[in-house]
């Protein structure tokens, strides 16, 4: 009941009583054009988001009026037009460590079994995904893990209730439209075996593959191999954790650690920033 009511008040019903709103649900999922947004919390999963675009095979239509609207318009489109409609899509929001990166699972593979990060418009030039999450006004970069999206804002000040509505109906729309998420070969994998890599940093590698990287996943980021030299690990964090506050304990704390547990050749490990990164801290200190 009292998700009714919120999902009433969001879709502009306000004090009006919750018998309207199961009308027009109603009338939605005859029309097949409901569309559900969960948020994922500490594990548990609650109704959240509102409908925000139709997504329609062949058809450029959004709905973005109050529910009570759509519910008055008699023949919006031809009984035809409806059987192409893609019927419903559940997309989970997740937090993350960095209050400034949110989670996003769409319940359908990203990329299959590699992660790739975006870092500006100019870096998504191989992804139509990419390219259309960045026309959102405050997305910073954004991050495709093997069955999530990680959007990272611009700054603080910025609300997530006002980028969601945005994100959610970009991520249904491409998942609708059928498009390759890449659409040129992406580059080999950091971790990829290669005939100068000596007994340690196979080992490196493996451990980042198989205890390192998957845990860092599930925050929404990820960590790429740059380099072992000197007894030092160079590592590169993505996604959530990038800019996280917390992104040095997890560098000492967590991957040293583990790499110096089984691997006594580790003596410490370092965070890498490429250059693009250089400029851009530069940039927002200014």
């Amino acid at each position: 009941m009292a998700a009714a009511r919120w999902l009433g008040a969001a879709a502009g019903l306000g004090g009006r009583c919750v018998k309207e709103y199961r009308l027009i649900s109603m009338w939605l999922k005859l029309k097949n054009w409901i569309c559900f947004v969960v948020k994922k919390e500490k594990g548990s999963i609650e109704k959240g988001g509102r409908i925000c675009h139709t997504m329609l095979k062949g058809h450029n239509l959004t709905t973005q009026q109050p529910f009570h609207q759509l519910a008055r318009r008699k023949q919006l489109l031809p009984s035809a037009v409806l059987h192409n409609t893609v019927r419903c899509m559940f997309i989970q929001t997740q937090d993350t460590p960095n209050p400034n990166s949110l989670k996003f699972i769409p319940g359908k593979e990203v990329l299959e079994s590699r992660t790739m990060e975006f870092s500006s418009p100019a870096a998504a030039f191989c992804s139509p995904l990419a390219r259309q999450l960045f026309r959102i006004e405050g997305v910073k970069s954004v991050f495709f893990g093997p069955d999530f999206i990680t959007i990272t804002k611009e700054s603080e000040d910025l609300d997530w209730n006002l980028l969601k509505p945005d994100i959610y109906a970009t991520i249904m729309d491409f998942f609708a439209s059928g498009l390759p998420v890449l659409t040129e070969e992406a580059p080999r994998t950091d971790t990829a075996q290669s005939e100068e890599d000596d007994e340690v940093v196979l080992m490196i590698k493996e451990l980042l593959d198989t205890r390192i990287r998957p845990t860092v996943q599930e925050d929404g980021g990820d960590v790429i191999y740059k380099g072992f030299e000197d007894g030092i690990v160079q590592l590169k964090l993505q996604g959530s954790c990038t800019s996280c506050p917390s992104s040095i304990i997890t560098l000492k704390n967590g991957i040293q650690n583990m790499l110096q547990f089984y691997i006594p050749e580790v003596e410490g490990v370092e965070q890498v920033v490429d250059d693009d990164d250089d400029v851009e801290k530069e940039a927002n200190s200014t």
